[in-house]
């Protein structure tokens, strides 16, 4: 795959699932800012990952492309054995690879759960624990849930139950990995101007759920993404076990 130089030794490396479009393209380019070698993960769609690479190889800072599924332990420790083999180590993995159905509980497809659930927490399972492994001391792992856990909107259920098991997770993962210097936190977005939140949804549906924080606006990847590169940061090292619900107010 694309990529423009090998990282100078000290270099901070990043992971990034799903970061080929959306939050994880915006994660993926915010961490190149902050000087990070990145390793843009994707499923199927090849030309989105180089895209996000181009776009972080035009400024001068360095990324490849690497597809892996994140359910796969043997991809995804293929993935990890890439960003070690291109970059020396890995410093922060951030896991914003996800799947949503929306669908009432008494009409959700049970394959359509599974592939939820394979995704969510399966492949969250798969990604944190090659990061457990593998991450050199001073590193940032950071998971993905929704705010839908609190809010609890009707038709989310396989997807907000699916990012539940991130949130119990995260603190365990934390504490699992005292004596590391590795902190473990969860960002849950509320409603993010982003292809997976869009799909499938009226515009009378969207103007709602814009409307529902109190700053009455959807969020954007950017929002996002700048959480994350605080928590990836020295300066966001001392929150550890958390989850934080990046939703301009909404519950």
């Amino acid at each position: 795959m694309t990529m423009n130089s090998h990282a100078p030794a000290d270099a901070r490396v990043a992971v990034v699932t799903g970061g080929s479009r959306g939050i994880g393209r915006a994660v993926s380019r915010r961490l190149a800012q902050d000087g990070l070698a990145v390793v843009v993960n994707y499923a199927r769609d090849a030309a989105s990952a180089e895209e996000t690479v181009a776009a972080i190889t035009a400024h001068g800072a360095r990324a490849i492309a690497v597809r892996a599924d994140v359910a796969d332990e043997e991809e995804v420790a293929a993935l990890f054995d890439r960003a070690q083999a291109e970059f020396g180590g890995v410093d922060v993995v951030v896991n914003s690879a996800g799947r949503m159905a929306l669908a009432p509980v008494a009409d959700l497809d049970l394959a359509v759960l599974d592939a939820v659930h394979r995704t969510n927490v399966r492949g969250a399972f798969v990604v944190a624990r090659q990061a457990a492994r593998r991450l050199r001391a001073g590193g940032s792992f950071v998971g993905f849930s929704t705010s839908v856990v609190g809010a609890l909107f009707p038709g989310y259920a396989a997807y907000a139950a699916s990012k539940a098991a991130v949130e119990a997770m995260t603190l365990i993962l934390a504490r699992e990995l005292r004596g590391r210097d590795v902190t473990v936190n969860t960002v849950a977005p509320g409603p993010t101007a982003t292809d997976l939140f869009l799909e499938g949804k009226t515009p009378e549906q969207i103007e709602r759920l814009a409307r529902t924080p109190p700053l009455e606006r959807l969020g954007t990847p950017e929002d996002i993404a700048e959480v994350v590169a605080f928590l990836a940061s020295a300066a966001g090292h001392w929150v550890n076990g958390q989850v934080l619900r990046a939703n301009g107010g909404m519950v």
